[in-house]
């Protein structure tokens, strides 16, 4: 007869039954630190002693690496392939091996940011954050990083977190500069660490053994847009710095090219259409001046598109002064390689020709005449007739240095040339603004200007010099008959009305009086 094992099913035993069963607590949440790896290594005598001491030999490694990492920001799954390294060791105390690791930690402690505006607050702190990212530079400039994907996603997570930041509101306001107004610029206090960051950006984006392919995936699309989006600090050296960023950042990664031009070209729309305020304007196109030279032959449709939509608005703003020189020198570059462009950038020239603002009409008339010297027979002629009738305007400009430009255009032996070819038609419309000159204008070096310059044209063609002479005075003559015959009817016009207002006058007196007798 099998003999049955009985179960005590009184509370209590119960109790102490499920009790036993469950694994006992030997180390408290506050002791661990303390405790450490002795107390790890005690093996109970109960069924779940193993279980325990697996338990604590992953919570002492899991500590050891806590009190390792504490001062890192930066992700732990960007780090892989071994140990971190204490960041504050330098790198010519750790072995070859090391170096490595020793990079990406000291990357990850320079995602620390302070508080510059408090000159006083966490200087050691600021003062140990500019020394490693001193040593950072030095060891990239000797060739000894390595770029693998943990250290390409560690720099440009420093680079991100030090450098991508919101300017202050009073940064941008919504009152457009003047013509060539350069405001007073602004020193951001913070630049002895973004220096030295941007240094050490430039330096990696310089080393041959940085492999684009894998870099793109960390320096993708956002990160270009915030970089562009820098390009509108206040401080002068900082958009200095962005401009060599951007130029290797186009040169290095040839799948980000379409993207940057579409990028700053949005850039450009906003500035012109929108905002009319932006303060890395010239920094951009000075890095596309070289961009646009670089430009492979004939030129795609794109860049045609980026010239017209783009660069040629960029003249209306009135604050064109302040990177004009940019501008142009984009535009040149554009006609040198494909002169048929100059008709379209001369059309849009007279689109956006100035019209109260001297300073403007004075470079609109300079990059003219550079355009001028590049453009072919065949293609003046499409834009002569528009071209003459703004020049014929700005003869007559009451701002004499605008009308002394306008005159010296005449200096250039190929603007010269273009014009004696095609007198016939522009000598009729440039004869009536000497005219008017010589009689009407205030300032003496204008009106000995304009003699010289009837000279020039009568010694080019004395035959249709004297035609067009001659078309003038008979044109002056009819308008100051057409000024007679216009007074002398304003004259008649006023003395019926005075009649008329002695009439009625006359009128209302008699309906009064008549009023008066009938009472």
């Amino acid at each position: 007869m099998n003999v049955l094992k009985l179960v005590d099913w009184r509370p209590a035993t119960m109790l102490k039954q499920i009790l036993a069963k469950l694994p006992r607590k030997s180390l408290k949440s506050d002791s661990l630190t303390s405790v450490g790896s002795d107390s790890c290594n005690t093996s109970p005598n109960s069924d779940n002693g193993i279980q325990f001491t697996n338990t604590c030999s992953v919570i002492s490694s899991r500590l050891n690496v806590v009190k390792r990492k504490s001062w890192a920001i930066f992700p732990a799954s960007i780090i892989a392939g071994g140990d971190l390294v204490e960041p504050h060791v330098p790198f010519k105390d750790v072995p070859n091996a090391d170096k490595q690791s020793l990079f990406v930690s000291k990357l990850n402690l320079c995602c620390l940011v302070y508080d510059f505006s408090d000159p006083g607050k966490n200087t050691k702190e600021k003062d140990l954050k500019h020394q490693i990212l001193l040593e950072l530079g030095d060891f990239v400039a000797s060739g000894s990083a390595k770029f693998t994907e943990s250290a390409i996603a560690a720099i440009c997570k420093m680079c991100a977190v030090n450098l991508f930041r919101d300017f202050p509101p009073r940064y941008h306001s919504h009152v457009p500069r003047g013509e060539s107004e350069e405001e007073e610029p602004l020193f951001d206090p913070a630049w002895s660490h973004l220096q030295l960051v941007y240094d050490l950006l430039l330096r990696v984006l310089n080393q041959n053994s940085l492999d684009a392919k894998l870099a793109k995936k960390y320096i993708d699309h956002s990160f270009i847009i915030r970089i562009l989006d820098l390009f509108d600090s206040e401080d002068p050296r900082e958009r200095d710095c962005l401009k060599s960023i951007l130029h290797r950042l186009y040169g290095k990664f040839m799948m980000h090219r379409p993207f940057i031009r579409k990028a700053v070209s949005n850039i450009f729309y906003r500035f012109v259409f929108e905002t009319e305020r932006h303060n890395g304007i010239a920094e951009l196109l000075e890095v596309f001046g070289s961009v646009i030279s670089g430009f492979a032959l004939p030129l795609k449709e794109e860049h045609k598109v980026f010239l017209s939509r783009a660069l040629i608005p960029l003249h209306k703003p009135k604050s064109l002064g302040v990177y004009h020189q940019q501008l142009a020198y984009c535009v040149v570059q554009f006609v040198e390689k494909e002169q048929k462009l100059a008709v379209m950038v001369i059309q849009g020239l007279l689109k956006y020709w100035p019209v109260t603002s001297s300073q403007k009409e004075l470079m609109f008339l300079s990059e003219l005449e550079e355009l001028l010297e590049m453009i072919s027979m065949v293609d003046f002629e499409k834009i002569m007739v528009p071209l003459f009738r703004r020049m014929s305007c700005c003869l007559n400009s009451s701002h004499f240095q605008v009308a002394e430009r306008a005159h010296f255009l005449w200096n250039n032996d190929h603007v010269l040339n273009l014009i004696a070819h095609n007198r016939h038609v522009i000598m009729p419309m440039t004869f009536s603004a000497l005219e008017w000159n010589s009689r009407n204008h205030w300032n003496k070096t204008v009106l000995n200007l304009t003699q010289n310059l009837r000279k020039v044209l009568s010694e080019m063609d004395q035959e249709l010099a004297l035609a067009c002479q001659n078309k003038v005075e008979e044109e002056n003559s009819k308008s100051s008959l057409a000024a007679e015959k216009r007074k002398m009817t304003w004259e008649r016009l006023e003395t019926a009305a005075s009649c008329q207002s002695i009439v009625s006058s006359i009128s209302g007196v008699r309906e009064s009086a008549s009023c008066v007798v009938s009472y």
